[in-house]
């Protein structure tokens, strides 16, 4: 499906996409880039979630970091499968990456940057600077994230007839590069592979009395909506982490194997994770760290870390809202709401996590609003595949009830054999996965976009 000439644009179909981060900004590059008109809507900067500081479009409120970038790993096989279909999100931040071990983190300012100027200068594309606060009547998608608007929100608990289920998500500090202390920090990637981390290693000593005064520390008071919400695993406050046990960090975020000190070859009792911010190398957020004390506290409590004594704090971090709707009981399988068969939902509301997650589901739905469009079948994406996986987990009824989920190796159906070995395991699933994938696109040959 290829774009037509500008002058021929009133007789194409058009879709309305609600939201411009991840999900909203890689299904509106995916409707144009298969010839169909796009009315994409962004509040910012009209108005700004608690999250969000610019207006940019995909800006990252969390970390810099889009997870793995290994071929064979879940994360891995989701990014390449994006590639595949040339999405606008990995574009981006394969061009602004910067340096991360294994894993794949951008500059956040320069990728939201390429992401915006993307977008805006796209022919198929109109920019509204405007809040949605209801359902759109034509063919949508509804991107608008976890910081959903309060109107829209209402409306669409209206619509889908389900209460919506709510938890955390927690943004990790940052701290300039200037300020670390290197004299009591090193570089090292785990198990020797690179440098690309500062690691900020403590004593027995040293990590009690930190984790003593992490437990104990104020924090920020949660409002009256936000008291039955529930914490997601994957971005868990790291002073609720701590509360779990003396020793729950170190085996978590502070988890000091494979990070041995070059000074002495000995692995510290405990290391705290530095990774690098942005492309200039002048700022690194602390992994892992998420947190929702106050930032005086944070100020505080993790000048107790000794590579940190001084450390000068460009953001602290913070905690908000995040909503999803339980995906199998109110989307289609195709990421329609039951209720109303012109309305997609795409990204972190769907119920998957994650940035890359997030932007699959926006893909998915991009790939899906056109094909209906354009009057054609809507695909079904191959189990064996990553973003087939996400799509199952969508749609299958749990008997312990719906939770938000990352991309994992649990999502993949089985192999049919019993293998072992983690990594043979994971190369067997790469490798079924690529040839779904490409079986799938030889049957459903109208989704190949062979050009920008």
């Amino acid at each position: 499906m290829m774009a037509p000439m500008k002058n021929d644009l009133r007789s194409v179909p058009e879709v309305t996409v609600v939201g411009a981060g991840l999900a909203g900004s890689e299904a509106a590059w995916q409707l144009a880039l298969r010839g169909v008109r796009v009315k994409l809507f962004e509040m910012r900067p009209r108005k700004y979630t608690p999250a969000h500081t610019t207006d940019k479009f995909a800006e990252l409120v969390c970390s810099n970091s889009l997870g793995s970038n290994v071929e064979d790993t879940p994360a891995g096989i989701l990014k390449n499968e994006l590639r595949r279909f040339k999405s606008l999100v990995m574009q981006c931040a394969d061009e602004h990456a910067v340096p991360a071990g294994r894993a794949l983190a951008v500059d956040r300012e320069s990728f939201s940057q390429c992401v915006t100027e993307k977008l805006r200068s796209h022919p198929m594309i109109e920019i509204n600077c405007k809040e949605v606060e209801d359902l759109p009547d034509g063919l949508a998608i509804v991107a608008t994230g976890p910081l959903t608007s309060e109107s829209l929100a209402s409306r669409l608990k209206e619509v889908v007839g389900e209460d919506f289920l709510y938890f955390f998500d927690a943004v990790a500090p940052i701290v300039t590069a200037e300020s670390i202390d290197m004299s009591k920090a090193y570089r090292a990637s785990r198990y020797g592979k690179g440098e690309d981390y500062i690691n900020c290693p403590l004593t027995e000593e040293e990590y009690y009395a930190f984790w003593e005064e992490l437990v104990s520390a104020e924090r920020i008071p949660l409002k009256d909506f936000e008291r039955d919400g529930k914490f997601f695993e994957g971005c868990m406050p790291v002073e609720v982490l701590a509360q779990r046990g003396k020793d729950t960090l170190r085996y978590g975020p502070m988890r000091p194997v494979g990070l041995e000190d070059p000074k002495d070859g000995k692995m510290p009792f405990a290391v705290v994770q530095l990774r690098q911010e942005n492309k200039a190398g002048t700022m690194y957020n602390l992994v892992g760290f998420q947190t929702n004390l106050k930032w005086k506290e944070q100020e505080r409590v993790l000048r107790m870390i000794p590579a940190l004594k001084n450390a000068e704090f460009v953001r602290f971090g913070v905690m908000h809202r995040n909503i999803y709707v339980n995906a199998p009981k109110v989307l289609d399988g195709h990421l329609r709401l039951k209720a109303r068969s012109n309305i997609y939902l795409a990204g972190q509301i769907t119920g998957v996590e994650g940035y890359v997650e997030s932007t699959a589901m926006g893909l998915v739905a991009g790939i899906n609003a056109a094909c209906q469009a354009r009057g054609l079948s809507l695909p079904l994406w191959p189990m064996e595949t990553a973003i087939g996986s996400l799509m199952n987990h969508l749609s299958e009824e749990r008997p312990h009830g719906f939770q938000p989920m990352n991309m994992n190796l649990g999502l993949f159906p089985p192999l049919g054999e019993r293998i072992k070995d983690r990594s043979q395991r994971l190369a067997r699933h790469a490798e079924r996965a690529k040839r779904a994938l490409e079986a799938f696109l030889a049957e459903n040959k109208m989704l190949v976009i062979e050009k920008d």
